[in-house]
């Protein structure tokens, strides 16, 4: 729905469908990130059926999404950005002091603390192996801040993370996008990655399961999207390449960050790896193919042998340089 869409019938729709106690709790809820139906019916402390009932009419209205986990689903305050200002309008109005409403944000706590619980679990089970892997290139603070720099500082609209894992680079660039979205195929990796972002109070980012071969999200609808640690998992990166790829809109980047190549056969035997790193032909290869233009990359070499060199590659979908040629040097101080 935009602008031109909302005219007085569907106004009057929209505020209608707000206007009802249980579902304005139920916006105020999921203006502070994504919950489920279980979720909801825990905090409100009604039936699973009147609080479906209660996010169908929501839905029905574009004031919240829906979205499928497996056999969960999940909703979040609208995005679009008519019908979500209305529902973000309201709600700044709203006495948060009121005593339903702070007992809705102490059950929301909670619920929010059980997350972290079960992402705690998960942390230590595989902290092992996660470490291991870290000693073995240069300190992910080093890692961040080489993403700082070649990214830049300028704000922009629409972030997609590919292979979201905790959510990091989400975290790392939230002040900077307005719509964030990382998707990850691993659902405890979900639960970690909601909970870091609850804990951070990062309410413009969202996560979703999802294939990286086959992305949930709309085409052409992402400034920057990111692919952190992910190929080397694959069988085939060139195809996830192609796929983030068109998500990227005109003059839209790609930053990929993985390993260059290296002999440690462990990591595929005892970690998954499936590929032993990549080097720069190898990437610039895959981003032509998927119709990116591969403007750097960078070394980040540990200190000692038998260590990980970190890379990063940053790509381009050039269709706006070639739309407009004069474009090259506002995109060179964008970067």
């Amino acid at each position: 729905m935009d602008k031109r869409d909302l005219n007085l019938d569907l106004m009057v729709d929209t505020l209608k469908a707000a206007a009802e106690p249980s579902r304005l709790r139920i916006l105020a809820l999921l203006s502070r990130g994504d919950l489920t139906v279980s979720d909801l019916t825990t905090i409100l402390g009604q039936s699973q059926p009147r609080v479906s009932r209660h996010l169908k009419l929501l839905f029905e209205a574009s004031l919240i999404n829906r979205y499928q986990e497996g056999s969960w689903a999940y909703f979040r305050l609208a995005e679009s950005l008519i019908v979500g200002d209305i529902a973000r309008s309201l709600l700044d109005r709203l006495d948060n002091t009121d005593p339903l409403l702070e007992r809705d944000l102490e059950r929301l706590s909670s619920v929010k603390l059980q997350r972290r619980e079960r992402a705690a679990a998960y942390f230590s089970a595989n902290a092992t192996s996660w470490d291991a892997i870290r000693s073995l290139h240069v300190p992910d603070g080093a890692v961040e801040d080489a993403l700082i720099k070649i990214v830049g500082r300028k704000p922009f609209q629409a972030m997609l993370d590919v292979g979201t894992g905790t959510g990091r680079l989400l975290e790392l660039f939230a002040p900077l996008y307005v719509r964030g979205v990382g998707i990850d195929i691993n659902r405890d990796m979900l639960t970690i990655a909601r909970s870091n972002l609850d804990r951070d109070g990062i309410t413009n980012a969202q996560v979703r399961h999802g294939d990286v071969y086959s992305l949930p999200v709309d085409r052409e609808s992402f400034d920057l999207v990111t692919i952190h640690q992910v190929l080397h998992f694959l069988d085939n990166p060139a195809e996830a390449i192609r796929e983030a790829a068109r998500a990227l809109r005109a003059g839209g980047r790609m930053l990929i960050v993985d390993f260059a190549p290296h002999e440690l056969e462990f990591l595929r035997d005892n970690h998954a790896h499936v590929r032993l790193g990549f080097n720069d032909g190898q990437m610039r290869d895959w981003l032509t193919e998927a119709g990116l233009m591969l403007e750097e990359s960078r070394d980040l070499e540990p200190k000692g042998d038998d260590k990980l060199t970190v890379k990063l590659w940053l790509a381009r979908d050039p269709r706006l340089l070639i739309a407009d040629p004069d474009s090259t040097s506002r995109i060179t101080e964008s970067v």
